[in-house]
């Protein structure tokens, strides 16, 4: 099965949305293709983003929804509408309901600043940086009802430096993402990865 119209959910600036974009102007994204952006926050820098390269733009504010629920019920008409086969969360802040969860199993992926299971939540960089370890990283995983608890798809590793600060260690850590997402997400549009369990794999 391929995955092939892809929505990206985003809250700030949308550093991950431009490395994506890129990576599909530049043909690397499996056949995949941007057909949306979905933002909690109309004006954050991403929305821009997404104008400047042409893409159609959801952005909803959760406060105006009477819940949670209805907020992302909104969200899903929406994905349907538009054959959306991929969910890509890069600097979604918020938790994902069942509303979402359960039409999208399987097919919404998150990435996130750390080895996980290691520094799950906010602040991962921040997290490895004040428990002293000397490696951390970049895990793309698949989303579940947890706060960053589904089965990892790919990792990569990033070196913490003896004078690293939270802003030299987070530049190496996107350099990895900017790289590693677009590798995923074009695996994924190509129908190459599955999920056993908890085991997710990714096919040449």
């Amino acid at each position: 099965m391929q995955y092939s119209r892809i929505a990206v959910f985003a809250s700030g600036q949308g550093s991950n949305f431009a490395a994506l974009i890129q990576a599909q102007n530049a043909g690397k994204l499996g056949g995949g293709r941007i057909e949306l952006l979905v933002s909690d926050r109309p004006e954050a820098l991403v929305a821009q983003r997404a104008e400047e390269a042409g893409i159609p733009a959801l952005l909803l504010r959760p406060k105006d929804f009477a819940s949670r629920e209805l907020y992302e019920a909104e969200i899903v008409a929406e994905l349907q509408r538009r054959d959306i086969g991929l969910v890509v969360l890069a600097g979604y802040m918020r938790l994902i309901t069942p509303v979402l969860l359960t039409p999208y199993a399987g097919r919404i992926i998150n990435i996130h600043p750390s080895l996980l299971p290691a520094f799950a939540g906010k602040d991962a960089i921040g997290q490895a940086l004040d428990y002293g370890v000397k490696l951390t990283g970049v895990t793309v995983h698949f989303v579940d009802g947890g706060m960053d608890t589904g089965p990892v798809i790919a990792q990569r590793g990033v070196a913490v430096e003896a004078e690293d600060t939270a802003e030299t260690l987070a530049g190496r850590i996107h350099q990895v993402e900017y790289e590693l997402y677009p590798e995923v997400v074009s695996a994924f549009a190509a129908g190459k990865i599955g999920l056993d369990g908890r085991k997710a794999t990714i096919s040449e």
